[in-house]
């Protein structure tokens, strides 16, 4: 292997915004704001989902591992970047820089196959309510949560070192707030082309085939709905299936559009502020669209409130 690749380099230089200085001062700030939402934001649904026994069902077990995910996710890049964007300081380690692809890829793997694991709870809800508790047990919930975690990691640890073993030719300058796969790849100093059909055959099968059974599960749920008479009933499933089919949207469309095209095809300063979105917004708003129709969160935060207050007066 060439002496120059990544395995003898100790750093890269994460560029991030540098070539824009006037947007880094207001980034900064934007960004942490953003970024202490996050983190109060799911740290808040974990906490009342794990607290209120009334939340202790499938689909609020579902939602904590969602939560903890993009607490995760997020907390994997954010940080360097507030870092990067504070000083003139743009480097990061090169095992902090595999950590970071190795958590990017992972994490991003896993939410595609949970997202794809709530629908199912949704879809068993809506088109078996009369058999929901059985099939749905806790053995089963624990299985497909740990079946998403270990085959999202999974992905990774092939996508991860095939990206790292690409040739740099001593390039050590990633054009990127983040080390991510794509930005990774146009660093290469040798044809991509078969790189490129390696990703696009694995992102099929972590990123397209979730998705092929979330859009099959919700035409069955459609049609469940319509044959539902009940218009408070109706409401209440569009509700809940709503909130899900928006963070399905947000996260499906970033994630397709930035890893089906992996290479030189899209611009780079669009392909930052997708990963941007991706990273710091979609994790945000999350725990508003899951709670700002959800009766059941509000009632049980409202509770949780009510009771600390009391406690206190006591």
């Amino acid at each position: 292997m060439d002496g120059t690749n990544g395995s003898t380099q100790s750093h890269f230089i994460l560029l991030d915004f540098s070539d824009q200085p006037h947007l880094e001062r207001v980034l900064f700030v934007v960004i942490l704001v953003a970024y202490l939402l996050t983190l109060v934001g799911n740290s808040t649904i974990i906490l009342v989902s794990r607290l209120d026994p009334r939340l202790h069902t499938p689909m609020y077990f579902f939602l904590t591992h969602l939560s903890f995910l993009d607490l995760s996710f997020t907390t994997s890049s954010i940080p360097q970047l507030l870092h990067n964007l504070s000083g003139r300081d743009k480097t990061i380690s090169y095992v902090g820089c595999v950590v970071q692809l190795f958590l990017f890829l992972g994490l991003g793997g896993v939410e595609c196959l949970l997202l794809a694991v709530m629908t199912y709870d949704r879809f068993v809800a809506v088109c078996k309510p009369l058999h929901y508790t059985v099939i749905m047990s806790s053995r089963l919930c624990l299985g497909l949560v740990s079946v998403a975690w270990g085959c999202g990691m999974a992905n990774s640890l092939v996508m991860s070192p095939v990206t790292l073993r690409l040739p740099r030719c001593g390039h050590n300058k990633v054009d990127h707030f983040l080390c991510e796969m794509p930005a990774l790849i146009r660093m290469a100093c040798v044809n991509t082309v078969a790189i490129e059909g390696t990703v696009f055959v694995l992102a099929v099968g972590i990123v397209l085939s979730p998705l092929v059974f979330i859009l099959v599960s919700y035409g069955h749920i459609v049609r469940a709905v319509f044959r539902i008479q009940s218009s408070s009933g109706r409401h209440r499933i569009f509700n809940t299936c709503g909130s899900h089919l928006t963070v399905v949207s947000l996260f499906y469309g970033n994630i397709i559009y930035m890893y089906m095209q992996p290479g030189h095809s899209s611009s780079q300063d669009q392909g930052k502020f997708l990963t941007l979105f991706y990273n710091i917004v979609t994790p945000l708003l999350n725990p508003l669209i899951y709670t700002l129709r959800n009766k059941e969160v509000k009632g049980a935060l409202r509770r949780l409130l009510l009771g600390n207050r009391k406690g206190g007066k006591e």
